[in-house]
């Protein structure tokens, strides 16, 4: 091949690998992600997290906030779509945890109430057989 004719297909490549790189964008938008972690969210209010865990319940609600806010930029790069997967990864474990110990909460207030039930059965029957 000659030399001469391999310049022109050199800038073509060029032009080309360049025009291409300008029209990538910043990737796909973490629709996913921020899906999961507004489920997240509402499963853990619908298990009372506010009620049982809500410093951790905020903290997921304002990493959600944070992430929003970097996917509707007006010109996000990937950078700004990396750091919002990231957050929302954060606020759908904070989500889980907090909904995870408001259950916890319940289950443990639940076998009190039900220990004290026994005990106060038991102290009547004693009574009773007095």
């Amino acid at each position: 091949m000659k030399p001469h004719k391999l310049i022109p297909r050199t800038f073509v490549i060029l032009a080309l690998t360049s025009g291409l790189m300008a029209c990538a964008g910043p990737g796909p938008k973490p629709t996913s992600e921020l899906q999961l972690a507004q489920t997240s969210i509402q499963q853990a209010e619908a298990n009372d997290a506010r009620q049982f865990d809500p410093v951790l319940l905020n903290q997921a609600q304002n990493k959600l906030a944070d992430a929003r806010e970097l996917i509707d930029k007006p010109d996000p790069d990937e950078e700004d779509y990396t750091e919002a997967r990231r957050l929302l990864e954060q606020a759908a474990v904070d989500a889980q945890l907090a909904g995870a110990r408001a259950e916890t909460e319940k289950a443990q207030r639940a076998v009190a109430e039900i220990s004290r039930s026994i005990e106060d059965l038991q102290n009547q029957l004693e009574m009773d057989q007095q």
